[in-house]
């Protein structure tokens, strides 16, 4: 998969350096990963859950954090929609971001 755009996770371990070990991990096992299907993420991360509109949330360090992407199977390409604390994702809408 083509995760778009490191940057924006970059940023945030900038702010939040207690996860950037975590999500430079998550950002190299996505890059290697090819996903057909919601099932295929799944099988990685059984925590994950699968929104509408083929967005995924990962928990971030033990919940802490919570990251939405949306992906394309088809382009095999991932493009985060938000990552942030759990109570900046509590005012937001997963589905729709």
């Amino acid at each position: 998969m083509r995760v778009i755009a490191k940057k924006t996770l970059r940023d945030f371990w900038e702010v939040h350096a207690d996860c950037e070990q975590q999500l430079k991990s998550w950002f190299q096992e996505i890059s290697r990963a090819e996903w057909l299907n919601p099932n295929d993420i799944k099988q990685e991360y059984p925590s994950a859950r699968i929104l509408p509109d083929n967005r995924v949330l990962f928990n971030i360090k033990g919940n802490n954090y919570r990251l939405i992407v949306k992906i394309s199977y088809h382009y095999q390409m991932v493009w985060i929609r938000f990552i942030g604390t759990h109570a900046e994702y509590d005012k937001i809408n997963a589905n729709k971001i």
